[in-house]
């Protein structure tokens, strides 16, 4: 397979959900690949809407549509191929009803339908389309119409009463052959049902090649399609997918599509049947067959000999073979009290003679436990194809041999890259470590993946399942932050009160010096001496000295802010005189920098402090009014607004029309010690995170570069009790007076 090779897209009709199909419908691609030399990826398309929109916007090569789309695609495919079925290119639809309430075309007025669905051929389109040709509309007919998805649904809703009309795919429109059909779908309960009307014969759903697939390619797929019938390559079992024998041309779908089979040898029962369907031989091993004695069966009709629960699906197929020169059908019985399944092929033997009459040939073969091991296989197979997670398997060389549609969902460009992906390069990479306990990881398109590497012996490789642990990785850099702020604040705390008594002691011996420096100064300028201009500048550099001092207490301060617990105790607050103090606080830095804008209603009461929440707010417009730059100040605007939430919260907004910050910056600025100002120390917003939290509330941070900054923060409104219990507490307790 070439690595540059695009992969061929093979879209398949909407799945019944049955894992058989799934499995089948890899396995047929994978088989095609081989032969072909290009990749296939086999899709199940989520409905036949979207399946046509793919075939009408070219975005496909290979599809299996519906006998409609087979014929409206026709003129711009490369080529169309349909199935053939019974020996034939075209099939029929027969009409049923219950066979103890039998019914006509001209009395099926006030009756209720079941259908397949609504782009099924013989399901729906094709009996709905004869009935409206002969006088009788569905709309106008039938009192109810129901889609039920599957035959065998439609079929059951018709024996159980919920409906009285159905329709079923045939491949002849006479009984026997619809029976033979039934059978595979409902088993002995097919003889409660009885066909009272055939439609025209349809071309057969089928293959679409599109245009985008080359020429070149096309003619081979082509070939591989046709010769499927009757081959030894290994694909005939797979044409269980397409409930097909095989597939011809359009152009010749109405023409004989192969010659008469070869009968399988078989170990059960074998039969040659005139065209009046007598046994000419019967014989199987052991001379009983569905429970009854058989060996002296000739010369007697099938059905008479086998019974006609066996016989009659039987007899129907040696008559449809005898149409076409060959069948298969399997169909379920019970036999001796158990349920038993049949696989069956009949086939038109010319005679050597021209004067001698042509015989039919019948085998028929016990399947149950194949199929019982059939199911276990699909089951067991359909674990890559279903699993949630990526699965691969690649050459020693790492060329991808298999990838299962999670890998092809989540790698998307796997089979560009090949053996040069970069979770391919990883999973070979740790297999020639083979460490034991290494767990090797990759990084690609903004997701984490784990990968577990297993060896693969026969033929060598690598088994490869991929692990998105995105969200984890996402989880252990919190809770490492978490750990870190933490840790963070104990030491803050530590530092803050090992800082605490030198501070005083600086500030308070500054002062001191200040004081006298200054009663100095004053006595020398008295005396006009030389000194006291030295003096003056010793004073200034106190001054700057008790500035930095004070700017380091504030520091402090915050560090034991952010390590402490909030106080247990709170009073309830009235916030708008808080934040109207706030605002006189920065009156300065606003006057020079924006224009006020205010809006505040009418607000619930919280439980706090009112020192803590004023720092939160001054915090807060100091970072809002320093993101807004003092040349631009006459068209800044710093906006305050307070208002009452959705559920009865306090809610404070303060927006700016500033610089704003980038989604990396927002994810960061409650952070200790995160500033991007070198003259901040970056607590003024951690510090107001804790604060805010402490109390119960949210702050949050929503901004755009170039378009400024919005602060939110959220606080729970005071509990009722506590407010009465504030405005009762100054009053005398008269109740406890009286006790």
């Amino acid at each position: 397979m070439s690595l540059t090779a695009m992969p061929i897209r093979f879209l398949l009709s909407p799945s019944l959900g049955e894992v058989k199909e799934h499995v089948r419908a890899e396995l047929f691609g994978r088989a095609l690949a081989q032969r072909l030399g290009r990749p296939i990826l086999v899709e199940l398309a989520p409905s036949y809407e979207v399946l046509e929109r793919e075939l009408a916007e070219e975005r496909v090569e290979l599809v299996w549509g519906t006998a409609e789309q087979c014929t409206h695609f026709a003129s711009r495919a490369r080529a169309v191929l349909r199935a053939v079925r019974a020996g034939q290119g075209s099939y029929y639809s027969a009409l049923l009803c219950r066979a103890s309430r039998p019914l006509t075309s001209s009395t099926l007025q006030g009756t209720r339908a079941a259908w397949v669905a609504p782009r099924s051929t013989a399901g729906y389109l094709l009996p709905t389309r004869y009935l409206t040709e002969e006088g009788h509309p569905p709309a106008d007919t039938f009192r109810e119409e129901r889609f039920f998805g599957t035959y065998r649904k439609a079929l059951l809703a018709v024996l159980e009463g919920e409906a009285d009309v159905a329709a079923i795919y045939t491949s002849h429109p006479e009984e026997d052959t619809v029976r033979a059909y039934l059978a595979e779908h409902l088993g002995t309960d097919e003889r409660q049902l009885l066909p009272f009307a055939y439609t025209h014969a349809t071309p057969a759903d089928g293959l679409i090649i599109t245009s985008r697939l080359p020429e070149a390619d096309a003619a081979t797929l082509v070939s591989v399609l046709t010769s499927i019938a009757g081959s030894t390559g290994g694909l005939e079992p797979m044409l269980g997918l397409f409930d097909s024998e095989g597939f011809v041309l359009a152009s010749e779908a109405t023409a004989r599509t192969h010659a008469p089979r070869a009968a399988r040898q078989t170990d059960y029962l074998a039969a040659e049947l005139d065209a009046e369907q007598r046994c000419l031989r019967l014989w199987t091993p052991t001379g009983r067959a569905f429970g009854r004695d058989v060996r002296e069966a000739e010369g007697r009709p099938l059905g008479e000999a086998l019974g006609m629960e066996a016989g009659g699906a039987l007899a129907a197929l040696a008559r449809s073979a005898r149409h076409s020169g060959g069948g298969r059908v399997e169909y379920r019985l019970e036999v001796e009290g158990e349920t038993r399944w049949f696989a069956a092929e009949a086939t038109l033997r010319t005679p050597a003679e021209p004067t001698r009459e042509a015989t039919t040939a019948v085998l028929v073969r016990d399947v149950t436990e194949l199929r019982a091991q059939e199911e276990r296989l699909y089951r067991l197979a359909s674990f890559p194809l279903l699993h949630p997670e990526p699965l691969l398997e690649l050459g020693p060389d790492g060329v991808p041999h298999y990838a299962n549609p999670a890998a092809h969902k989540a790698f998307t460009d796997l089979l560009q890259l090949g053996a040069r992906h970069p979770v391919v390069v990883a999973a070979l990479a740790a297999a020639r470590r083979a460490m034991a306990g290494d767990t090797p990881s990759v990084q690609w398109q903004g997701r984490h993946w784990e990968l577990t590497v297993t060896h693969l012996v026969d033929p060598e490789g690598l088994r490869v399942f991929a692990k998105d642990v995105t969200a984890r990785k996402q989880m252990e850099a919190q809770l490492f932050k978490a750990d870190r702020l933490a840790a963070l604040g104990s030491l803050a705390g530590a530092v803050g009160h090992e800082m605490g008594n030198p501070l005083a002691y600086m500030l308070a011996n500054i002062g001191f010096a200040r004081e006298e420096l200054t009663r100095v100064a004053e006595a020398l300028r008295a005396q006009d001496h030389a000194l006291s201009t030295d003096v003056a500048d010793v004073l200034e550099a106190l001054i700057e000295a008790a500035d930095g001092a004070h700017r380091l207490k504030t520091i402090v301060q915050d560090l034991r802010t952010l390590s402490r617990a909030p106080p247990e105790q709170h009073k309830t607050v009235d916030v708008i005189p808080l934040l109207e103090h706030a605002l006189s606080l920065v009156r300065v830095e606003l006057r020079h920098r924006a224009r006020l804008e205010t809006d505040f209603r009418p607000v619930p009461r919280v439980e706090g402090d009112e020192s803590r929440l004023t720092q939160v707010f001054v915090n807060l417009l100091l970072n809002a009014l320093q993101a807004m730059d003092e040349p631009d100040a006459a068209n800044n605007v710093l906006r305050v607004a307070a208002y009452t939430g959705e559920t009865g919260e306090l809610v404070v907004e303060i927006q700016d029309t500033g610089r704003g910050m980038s989604p990396e910056v927002v994810a960061r600025i409650f952070e200790p010690f995160f500033t991007t100002r070198r003259t901040n120390t970056g607590l003024g917003l951690s510090v107001s995170h804790a604060i805010v939290t402490g109390l119960g509330g949210t702050l949050r941070a929503d901004s755009r570069e170039g378009e400024g900054t919005l602060l939110t923060v959220v606080l729970p409104a005071a509990q009722e009790m506590n407010l009465l219990e504030t405005e009762l507490g100054d009053e005398p307790d008269h109740a406890a007076e009286g006790k």
